[in-house]
């Protein structure tokens, strides 16, 4: 299967598990899922799937030599994300704002109850081995290291988004590379530009004002149209556009629900204003300290740039918004 991937260019997908694996509904689902929650009104062009980064993972794991077992892993790792991504954070009363953890929490109970098992148990792979991040260090590892999944979704945002050239992102990569099961730059120069370019990121979309009314938008959008019976919890396990379908069905019978649809479709000023405001919206921040080589030494950028700690302390902070809505 031919594959082109925006970060990494042109790929053939041959395995076999993988290539029955994107066939499959979990993941065929994620090709209706945004990946940022519901970006497009925010900054128009910039739409891209969970099934995009799902693939990235695994091609960025692929590069690198992970086992396949790791690339199998990879490339499941999201698939218990709702309808909106991160959105559903502020829809169900899970406490998970600051942390955005609510798909994390569902993953194995999600992923037995699909066709996945079936399909590691055909390849002669074990689901429990598969379903565990501790086997998997390049796939994952918590802020603010780095790990395959966090590499894919900034390098995707960064290029996207236009923060990053083909230059740019060729330079990244190449100076990137693997050693005892972590992910190290080559030199301080290439780990110091990623870890800026990941602190932009943060500031002006992961964790900025535009996705700070992202998600609250969304978020009071679903949960009324929840508790109105017109959407179903299951409904958030279908798509975006199968939910946006229903809700638009109550539109011109719920003024309260058009207001709310008109707010995430950025139809409607809203600020931030500590001093006189509708709602507080906790947004979860990152930021990573990426190791590269110096020598035969392996360090991390704050322990030759100090004032990266002062950095990573306030970015791994949730950060918070006081939204006033004009109406």
């Amino acid at each position: 299967m031919n594959y082109v991937d925006r970060v990494y260019g042109e790929f053939e997908i041959e395995e076999p598990i993988i290539l029955e694996l994107i066939k499959s509904a979990p993941l065929k689902r994620l090709k209706e899922i945004d990946q940022i929650g519901y970006f497009e009104p925010y900054f128009p062009g910039t739409t891209h799937s969970r099934f995009e980064h799902s693939v990235g993972v695994y091609l960025l794991l692929k590069m690198y030599n992970a086992p396949i077992k790791e690339q199998v892993a990879g490339f499941i790792h999201d698939v218990s994300h709702s309808a909106f991504s991160h959105c559903i954070d502020y829809v169900l009363d899970s406490g998970s704002e600051k942390e955005q953890n609510h798909q994390d929490n569902l993953f194995k109970g999600y992923v037995r109850k699909t066709e996945i098992p079936e399909i590691i148990k055909k390849y002669g792979f074990d689901l429990k081995y598969i379903l565990d991040d501790k086997n998997f260090p390049l796939k994952e590892k918590n802020l603010p290291d780095l790990c395959a999944d966090r590499i894919d979704y900034s390098l995707k945002t960064a290029v996207i988004f236009g923060e990053l050239n083909d230059n740019g992102k060729k330079y990244l990569l190449d100076n990137l590379t693997t050693e005892n099961n972590n992910w190290v730059f080559k030199d301080f120069e290439s780990a110091k530009k990623y870890a800026e370019l990941f602190l932009k990121l943060n500031t002006d979309y992961y964790a900025g004002l535009a996705s700070a009314i992202m998600f609250r938008t969304v978020g009071d959008c679903l949960r009324c149209a929840l508790q109105k019976g017109y959407i179903l919890k299951d409904d958030l396990y279908t798509t975006d556009k199968l939910v946006i379908e229903k809700i638009k069905g109550f539109l011109k019978k719920d003024r309260r629900l058009s207001l709310f649809f008109d707010r995430m479709n950025n139809k409607v000023k809203i600020i931030n204003d500590p001093n006189n405001y509708d709602a507080s919206v906790f947004c979860k921040s990152r930021v990573v300290d990426p190791l590269f080589k110096q020598g035969r030494e392996i360090k991390k950028v704050s322990e030759v740039d100090p004032s990266w700690n002062n950095i990573i302390k306030r970015e791994l902070k949730p950060k918070q918004y006081f939204l006033k809505f004009e109406k």
